[in-house]
C-alpha cells in the first residue's frame, strides 16, 4: 500500500479570546446573529450583511448588520445597514447592483445597489394576521454601506400565506429580467420583473419535492456549468426536518427557463449533513464562482448556546461544484482558497499518534484506503469530538457526546451522520477546526458535515486511528491545499 500523507496545519496568529469565540470565523462583534443576507462582491471588496439584534443575545427585533472583507476570512464590521421601520422587521433577503439603473434608483451613473427583504409585521403577527410578511426593497448610492428606503414598499404584498419570506434575486439575462426565489411556506414561489419593483408570479416548486419536516427558508437559485453546460442548483433550507434533526440546507438540481424550474430527480440532497449548517446561500456578483456561506447553528439549540456576550458564528466560505456521477449531478463544496493565506505551519503525524497542537484554526488533510477511521480532538478532562467514516454503513459521522457542555439543550449530544457518494476505492479528506467549531469534507466535498461544540477547556490533542493502520512519510512536506 502507498504512503498516505498527512498534513497538519497550524494557523500562527494569536488573537484575544473570548471563551469559545472563533478566531477566523465571521461573528458578531457582539449580541445576537443568524441568517446570511445579502452577500455579494464588488470593487475589490465582499460584502456580508446579516440578520442582527443589537440589543440582546437572543433572537429579537431583526436588523440587517453588515461586514466586509477583502478574502472572505478577515471581516471588518461596519455600522448596521437597515433598522427595522413601521412596515415591520427586517427578515432575511438578498442584495443585488442594478448595473443597467433597471429600478430607476441609481442617480448620477451611479449604478444602485439594491437590497431586497422581508418586512415582518410583530404587531400584525401578534394579532393573528396572516398577511405578516411582506416584500420591501432599499437602495444604496455608496456602494452598500447606507441605504434609503424605498417609498412605494412593500413592492410584493402578501397573499394569504404564514411563510411568505427571504426574497433571493438574480438578474436572468436571457429574458431580461429579474427572478425572485421565495420561500412560499411549504414550497418556492418565483416571480419576475422588470425593475424590482413591479412582480409578476411566474410559477411554484417543491410541494411534492424534497424534505417537508419544517417551513421552506432561505432558498437560493442560481446557474452553474457543468459538462460543457448550463444546469441550475435550487438551494431551500429548511426549519426543521434536516436528515440529523432540527436546521439544514437541501438543494436540487434541474433546469430553469425563466419561468419554471424542473428538478432532475425527486432526491433529497443536502449540501452539509452536519447540524450546524443553516440558511447558507451564495455571494452575487463573483462570476463563474459560486461562494456559499452558512449560519453555523441550529434552531434546536441556537439561542441558548453558552456563549457569552455575542451568539452564533458563519462557517468558512465555501466554493461550490457541480459534478455528474452516473448521470446524476451532485453539489460538492470545499473551503475557499483563502484559507491556505492563514494556515503557515506543517507537521506530518506518525502512525496512530497523538499530536499536541497549540492555536486554533487548524487543518487536517488526508487519503487513505476505504475504512473505518475516526479523527479525535480532545483535551486533557477527557472532552472530546470524534469524526470518522463507517466501512459497513458507508457513511462518515461526527460524534459529540462527550464533546463538553451538553446541559443547554437535551438536542445538543448525538451522532451526526453523512452518506458517502464517491464510489472510489480510497477516501480523501479535510478538516478545518477553530476553538469551538470543526468542518468536515470528504471526496472532493461531496459528503460534508459541520458542528460545533462548547468544551471546558479548548481541544489541544488530535489523534488519527484506523482498522487497516496509518503508515505515514515521515519527512516534512510542503502541503497541497
Amino acid at each position: 500500500m502507498k504512503n498516505i500523507l498527512f498534513f497538519l496545519l497550524i494557523s500562527l496568529a494569536v488573537f484575544a479570546q473570548e471563551k469559545h469565540r472563533p478566531q477566523l470565523h465571521f461573528t458578531p462583534p457582539t449580541m445576537w446573529m443568524n441568517d446570511p443576507n445579502g452577500m455579494f462582491y464588488a470593487n475589490g471588496t465582499y460584502h456580508l450583511y446579516y440578520q442582527y439584534h443589537p440589543e440582546s443575545t437572543v433572537w429579537g427585533p431583526m436588523h440587517w448588520g453588515h461586514a466586509t472583507s477583502k478574502d472572505l476570512m478577515k471581516w471588518e464590521h461596519q455600522p448596521i445597514a437597515l433598522h427595522p421601520d413601521s412596515l415591520g422587521l427586517i427578515f432575511s433577503g438578498s442584495a443585488v447592483i442594478d448595473h443597467q439603473n433597471t429600478s430607476g434608483l441609481g442617480r448620477n451613473g451611479v449604478a444602485p445597489v439594491v437590497a431586497i427583504y422581508t418586512s415582518h409585521n410583530m404587531d400584525w403577527e401578534k394579532a393573528g394576521r396572516i398577511d405578516r410578511e411582506n416584500q420591501s426593497i432599499s437602495y444604496s448610492l455608496d456602494g452598500g454601506q447606507t441605504f434609503t428606503k424605498f417609498a412605494g414598499n412593500p413592492v410584493i404584498k402578501n397573499p394569504g400565506v404564514a411563510d411568505f419570506r427571504d426574497p433571493n434575486v438574480s438578474w436572468y439575462a436571457p429574458g431580461k429580467k429579474w427572478i425572485m426565489a421565495l420561500a412560499t411556506q411549504d414550497r418556492e414561489t418565483f416571480y419576475s420583473s422588470p425593475d424590482l419593483k413591479n412582480w409578476t408570479k411566474e410559477s411554484e416548486f417543491g410541494a411534492k419535492f424534497g424534505a417537508h419536516g419544517g417551513v421552506w427558508e432561505c432558498p437560493d437559485l442560481f446557474p452553474m456549468q457543468v459538462d460543457g453546460k448550463t444546469k441550475w442548483v435550487l438551494i431551500v433550507n429548511i426549519n426543521p426536518g434536516a436528515p440529523n434533526g432540527g436546521s439544514g440546507a437541501q438543494y436540487f438540481v434541474g433546469d430553469f427557463d425563466g419561468h419554471q424550474f424542473i428538478a432532475q430527480d425527486e432526491e433529497t440532497r443536502w449540501v452539509d449533513y452536519g447540524r450546524d449548517n443553516y440558511a447558507g446561500v451564495t455571494f452575487h456578483e463573483t462570476g463563474d464562482k459560486r461562494i456559499f456561506m452558512g449560519w453555523m447553528s441550529n434552531w434546536d439549540y441556537a439561542t441558548v448556546v453558552p456563549t457569552g456576550s455575542w451568539r452564533s458564528a458563519n462557517t468558512l466560505a465555501r466554493d461550490l461544484k457541480l459534478l455528474n456521477q452516473d448521470g446524476k449531478y451532485l453539489l460538492a463544496s470545499t473551503p475557499v482558497e483563502a484559507v491556505s493565506n492563514y494556515v503557515n505551519s506543517t507537521k506530518t503525524i506518525k502512525s496512530n499518534q497523538g499530536v499536541k497542537t497549540a492555536s486554533a484554526l487548524q487543518r487536517l488533510s488526508g487519503k487513505l484506503p476505504v475504512q473505518d477511521f475516526s479523527i479525535t480532538l480532545s483535551n486533557a478532562k477527557g472532552e472530546k469530538v470524534i469524526i470518522g467514516f463507517e466501512a459497513a454503513s458507508n457513511r462518515y459521522f461526527v460524534d459529540r457526546d462527550a464533546s463538553g457542555d451538553l446541559s443547554f439543550s437535551t438536542k445538543f449530544a448525538g451522532k451526526a451522520y453523512a452518506p458517502r457518494f464517491s464510489k472510489a476505492d480510497t477516501i480523501d479528506f479535510s478538516l478545518i477546526t477553530d476553538v469551538a467549531s470543526a468542518e468536515f469534507f470528504a471526496d472532493g466535498g461531496l459528503s460534508a458535515l459541520t458542528t460545533i461544540y462548547f468544551p471546558s477547556e479548548p481541544f489541544k490533542n488530535l489523534k488519527v486511528t484506523a482498522t487497516k493502520g496509518l503508515p505515514f512519510l515521515l519527512e516534512d512536506l510542503k502541503p497541497s491545499i
